[in-house]
């Protein structure tokens, strides 16, 4: 009962914020990037929702790639084109923008007053895909690549190409395509622009499951090589490495040479359901109540996060401790910090060094001060929001 009560009070807070702050933004439709083969998997156009910025704000640009995992087989492809993340035809026209899309300045002290975009992700392949041929058997389109800088050539006759400050950010396969094209975002500004990246909850950890098997690393092979992504992976990475493992942010982070900040949870539950235990590595479902409620999880498994935990710490402090790396690693059981107002910047937001996320992003981005912090292991910080799920949520991707 003080799981479901947990939850609704989450649920009440959330709709009582969205109903203060009342902003939806109008969708915008990318139509003549259809003619250069930009499009979603189905073929339809790509789309974003653009919210001017004002005042001191006017040519400051925040980037917000969506997130929702990829598609890396046919069939699953398939039914993806039939969804909002695989089809313009599925996407809202309005969408609400809160946490670091809000406008209000109680709730997004340093980027309310931006221009704040929210790019939809209808390719499956955070943005990295682009194969030329299409099956007229599926109609499946694998365009990421081109979607994403149509979209950037877009916002850049916008208005874009005179920022003074540019965040490219994004969560989960959006905050892994924020990585991916940190570098090249920055390469369409002007040499005098401030460009910052943000990875929340991107960081993908290259590490084998709970039977001993590689299974995201396969499943990550299989996305690059059905999408045909390589090409447009980090050449620094690809130098080296396969285009497979140029898709775990720990094998490029590192190269990236434009200033990055990363936000993750050491118990990410994405990664913990799908990377850690996911089901073909769980078959007698042992792992499900814990992947639903971490206050679940038996002393043997909190034994074997808390193994992850370390090993995804050894792979953040690999990239180095730069004073152009931010770092806000909380010990929460969450996914995606920056788009939920109670995570963001709120009475009783997570907090490390008694610093909400909103207040390490923006002291990083501005300068004011220096942000690379580790949270305690669980289940130390009392601040955190952990999330609870229950049986009817969606299947992992």
């Amino acid at each position: 009962m003080f799981n479901f009560k947990h939850w609704l009070t989450l649920v009440v807070c959330s709709l009582a914020i969205l109903k203060a702050d009342g902003l939806l933004v109008n969708i915008t439709f990318v139509r003549h990037a259809v003619a250069k083969g930009a499009v979603c998997l189905d073929g339809s156009p790509p789309a974003y929702h653009l919210h001017r910025g004002s005042g001191t704000g006017i040519n400051s640009w925040l980037i917000q790639l969506e997130g929702g995992g990829w598609c890396h087989n046919v069939t699953n492809c398939v039914s993806r084109m039939h969804t909002k993340l695989g089809s313009s035809k599925k996407m809202v026209e309005n969408l609400a923008f809160s946490a670091i899309l809000s406008n209000k300045e109680q709730r997004n002290p340093d980027f309310y007053n931006w221009n704040r975009v929210k790019v939809r992700y209808c390719d499956g392949s955070s943005f990295t895909g682009d194969v030329q041929a299409v099956n007229p058997a599926t109609n499946l389109h694998f365009r990421g690549a081109r979607v994403w800088l149509a979209v950037m050539q877009e916002l850049l006759a916008k208005g874009m190409r005179n920022a003074e400050n540019a965040v490219l950010s994004g969560c989960s396969a959006g905050g892994l395509a924020s990585l991916m094209h940190c570098d090249s975002f920055r390469a369409l500004l002007p040499m005098g622009t401030n460009v910052k990246c943000l990875s929340d909850a991107g960081f993908f950890l290259d590490t084998r499951d709970v039977s001993g098997a590689q299974y995201i690393k396969s499943y990550f092979n299989d996305v690059v090589t059905l999408h045909g992504s390589a090409k447009n992976l980090p050449r620094s990475c690809t130098s080296r490495l396969t285009p497979a493992m140029c898709f775990f942010p720990q094998y490029v982070a590192s190269k990236i040479k434009t200033p990055v900040f990363i936000l993750n949870a050491a118990y990410d539950s994405w990664q913990i359901k799908n990377i850690l235990a996911p089901r073909p590595a769980d078959p007698d479902g042992k792992w499900q109540s814990c992947q639903l409620d971490i206050k679940n999880c038996q002393r043997s498994q909190i034994k074997v996060m808390q193994d992850f935990r370390l090993e995804f710490l050894s792979a953040v402090i690999g990239l180095g401790r730069s004073a152009s790396r931010g770092m806000f690693i909380d010990s929460c059981y969450t996914h995606c910090q920056t788009e939920t107002q109670t995570s963001w910047f709120w009475q009783d937001s997570p907090i490390i060094n008694r610093t909400t996320i909103s207040k390490a992003v923006g002291d990083w981005f501005y300068d004011r001060k220096m942000f690379q912090k580790i949270d305690c292991p669980y289940p130390c910080n009392p601040t955190c929001h952990h999330r609870v799920f229950t049986p009817q949520d969606p299947p992992p991707v």
